[in-house]
């Protein structure tokens, strides 16, 4: 074995495979591939995974990189017989509600590309998997591309082609350790000697945890068992010798699949309570069975036996759930929020990740790692899988086991966008929790926030007859009319928001400057106590993250971003830092509280709490600068508004937040205050205009194709990503950012619809909802540029439905900015 590479990827299953391949087509050739087991059957998940590629997903990323990895897919072979079967998914519905959510699978299908999906009549069904009993169904949604993934052939195709370009696979070697020094891996230790490396990747399935833990690196998904039956030869296949020719089949209402193989069907059912293996019961290969599999558990099957000789008869009697040799209880990795994990660790530099990958996607992350790796960022936006999205708690071993089986629970389950975790709850509390709780606030939760979304309280304020208080009952679902009220009170009046889950931090230092400007598109060097706002940018001038900076000194800058985002922003801004560059980023997120004082009479209110002069030219939109306010004495105070509306966002010590909201509580009675939630904050930012990371922008999109070229400052000297932005302005943006109204009034669509232009799909909708102040609901998404001009008309699709449409200006409220500046 070789005892120096430049790249050593553990776990040579599907994914590793698929990495250690992409690494080499890239150029990255003095690869060395790991794994305990034989290859490329290496007793992992990949080598009982049933194959089953469904590529419609919710997630645009998820969806697109389940489209690329089928496309590689279909070009593998193992000595002539093929790695990849197109016989096409189908998903079928026994519910009303089902059918409802395959309506809107079929809309993801159509906003993210996935051509050829169509919704089939029982009988259509039945005539494409003549074993169905049409009876038993109301319809079903059928993509022709899905098909049947032979990992095994996969991992053996990919490695071959691997060592073909020079890359090195050992089988049969434990890792034991790893060699990190000074906050960077240098090495891996195993039983059979020690490599010296510059960087690992780490792709080794359900031992992540236990590998990443020798590194110092947490990698937070639980083993959870799945169980599958092959069945014996059933009826209406007798001398069937076609590896596959029917399409998969997902029941999910009964959180069942099926697929074909010769004589015979395989029974997938998630349909029992999650059984979670502790990495300590895993077996090492060779003693015994295949590692990832658990002896089969006969009565977590009856459910799915009965179902599944309802639902095909031809199954009935032939299941063996008894029979070791055709019933498996198999290993797959689930995670605290469902999605992959995949970048460099913050912790150990050098340490990359490539873990919770399922064989739908295999193909398409180890691509996107290996350019991430390569050539600095991956060519589409992987912010839903970073490595390093988890906060602290979400790591602990109680937190991921309590998700991961929830995950499990929810696999197939129709998912609302605004459904809440039932558990774990209130692990983050902000200094007005308690006061939220007089109001009657509905919490939601966010980076385990407890955040309200609407205050009971309110709900006087709705106004009788208004067309918005009813919807339909999708867009109905965990929503309340008493956000609309919060909405206009804060346009008429004022509102107090709770932003204490901003993520913030300070970046300080002699070069701290020089390090903003030249990761910042915007000009950040401006006198202490203004407020920037700006986008930080990848090489390839997509948008990275977005947030405001406020000058606190002349070393001293507070940054704040969204809560969702801030642990990968703060990973990746401290991933920015030179060697030899004097800057130091502390989180002061659980230190500092936040308030948000938004509304007209915002100044009336704040004026009330402190002698300072807050006029305009005393205190201009777009300062800072403190505030001596009562007991708490000096509040950090921004002129800044999410709303956009006349406001201010205050900081604080967080053990003084709950006197600072009782002393503005009590200044805003006069005056028409209220306490308002993120049904609100959402809805007023997108009647302004306000984009919203990880939906309207991210990495895949520019600032100007965004409408946020006012934030770029091209003449301000060198910043990352400037030369692709130049490029991008010589040639124009192919598409823009566009706002759409619902020509109905009482029509609302809540996100990811496609966006119609003469029938066909041209885009899809990045943020929705509905804008009480202008009586539309409001649409935003991305079109082509001759598209996105006012007044031009399009279609959103709504399950299935067209909505007509018209691009509007954007933003629709208060253009000119002058609420702000009031």
């Amino acid at each position: 074995m070789k005892d120096r590479a430049r790249t050593v990827v553990i776990g040579a299953g599907i994914v590793g495979a698929s990495a250690a391949y992409h690494l080499a087509e890239l150029g990255e050739r003095d690869v060395l591939a790991l794994d305990q087991g034989p290859l490329f059957e290496t007793g992992g998940s990949s080598s009982h995974a049933p194959g089953l590629a469904f590529q419609t997903n919710g997630s645009r990323m998820m969806c697109r990189i389940a489209q690329e990895s089928v496309a590689l897919y279909a070009t593998l072979d193992v000595d002539g017989e093929p790695a990849w079967y197109g016989v096409g998914g189908i998903e079928v519905a026994t519910t009303e509600a089902r059918m409802r959510e395959l309506k809107r699978r079929l809309g993801f299908a159509r906003s993210y590309g996935l051509e050829g999906a169509e919704l089939l009549t029982p009988g259509e069904t039945a005539e494409k998997i003549p074993p169905l009993d049409p009876s038993t169904i109301l319809g079903a949604y059928h993509v022709p591309s899905d098909g049947i993934a032979r990992a095994v052939s996969i991992a053996t195709a990919l490695g071959r082609r691997a060592e073909a370009n020079g890359v090195a696979f050992e089988g049969g070697v434990t890792v034991t350790g790893f060699d990190v020094r000074d906050g960077h891996v240098h090495g891996v230790r195993t039983d059979r000697g020690d490599v010296e490396c510059e960087r690992v990747l780490l792709c080794a399935g359900i031992w992540g945890p236990t590998v990443g833990a020798m590194a110092g690196v947490p990698i937070p998904l639980v083993a959870v068992q799945h169980q599958l039956v092959w069945t014996e030869p059933i009826a209406g296949l007798e001398g069937e010798t076609r590896e596959v020719a029917h399409p998969i089949l997902r029941h999910q209402d009964m959180a069942m699949y099926f697929r074909h193989r010769k004589d015979h069907y395989a029974v997938g059912s998630y349909k029992h309570e999650p059984i979670a293996t502790p990495q300590t019961a895993f077996r090492r290969p060779g003693d015994g069975p295949m590692p990832s599999l658990m002896p089969f558990t006969p009565a977590d099957f009856e459910i799915a036996e009965a179902e599944a000789a309802r639902l095909l008869p031809a199954l009935e009697g032939r299941m063996r759930p008894a029979d070791p040799r055709r019933s498996i209880n198999g290993m797959f990795s689930f995670t605290p929020d469902a999605g992959s994990i995949v970048g460099e660790s913050a912790a150990v530099r050098g340490v990359w990740i490539c873990e919770a990958v399922w064989v739908t996607h295999a193909g398409g992350f180890g691509k996107h790692v290996a350019e991430w790796i390569v050539q600095g960022e991956p060519s589409i936006d992987m912010a839903e899988a970073d490595a390093n999205r988890f906060y602290p708690f979400m790591t602990t071993p109680p937190y991921v086991l309590e998700r991961g089986k929830q995950q499990y629970r929810e696999v197939y389950d129709i998912l609302h966008p605004r459904q809440q975790m039932a558990r774990p709850r209130r692990l983050r509390l902000t200094p007005f929790y308690a006061r939220h709780e007089e109001l009657g606030a509905e919490f939601v939760t966010g980076a385990g926030w407890e955040r309200p979304e609407w205050f009971e309280a309110n709900a006087a304020m709705v106004p009788a007859g208004a067309p918005w208080v009813r919807r339909d009952g999708w867009a109905d679902t965990f929503w309340s009319p008493i956000e609309g009220a919060e909405h206009l009170a804060t346009r008429s009046s004022a509102a107090l928001f709770d932003l204490t889950p901003f993520a913030k931090f300070d970046a300080e230092g002699p070069d701290a400057l020089a390090y903003l400007e030249r990761i910042c598109a915007n000009r950040i060097d401006r006198p202490v106590g203004s407020i920037v706002y700006t986008a930080m940018l990848t090489p390839a001038g997509g948008i990275r993250c977005d947030l405001t900076i406020a000058r606190k000194g002349e070393e001293l800058f507070r940054v704040v971003t969204g809560g969702g985002s801030g642990q990968h922003d703060l990973a990746w801004m401290r991933g920015q830092i030179g060697e030899d560059e004097r800057v130091r980023i502390t989180e002061r997120t659980g230190s500092l509280f936040a308030l948000g004082l938004w509304g007209p009479n915002a100044r009336e209110i704040l004026d009330g709490l402190t002698d300072a002069d807050l006029g305009n030219e005393a205190f201009p939109y777009m300062t800072a600068r403190y505030l001596d306010v009562g007991e708490v004495g000096p509040v950090w105070a921004q002129r800044i508004s999410y709303a956009g509306e006349l406001g201010w966002e205050l900081y604080g010590q967080f053990a003084m937040g709950d006197r600072l909201w009782e002393l503005v509580w009590d200044a805003g009675r006069d005056h028409g205050l209220v306490a308002a939630g993120l049904g609100a904050f959402d809805t007023l930012r997108l009647e302004k205009g306000y984009r919203l990371w990880g939906q309207d922008i991210h990495s895949e999109h520019d600032p100007f194709e965004a409408g946020l070229g006012f934030a770029v400052k091209m003449d301000k000297g060198a910043f990352q990503g400037r030369e692709a932005l130049a490029a991008v302005l010589e040639r124009g943006s192919a598409e823009r950012l566009a706002c759409v109204t619902l020509d109905d009034p009482n029509a609302v669509v809540l996100g990811k619809e496609p966006i119609r232009s003469d029938g066909r799909v041209v885009g899809y909708a990045t943020s929705a909802g509905y804008g009480y102040s202008v009586g539309r609901c409001i649409v935003y998404g991305y079109l082509p540029a001759e598209l996105a001009v006012p007044g031009t008309p399009v279609e959103v699709e709504y399950f299935d439905q067209r909505l007509s449409a018209t691009v509007a200006e954007d933003p629709l409220w208060d253009p000119k900015g002058e609420r702000l500046r009031a």
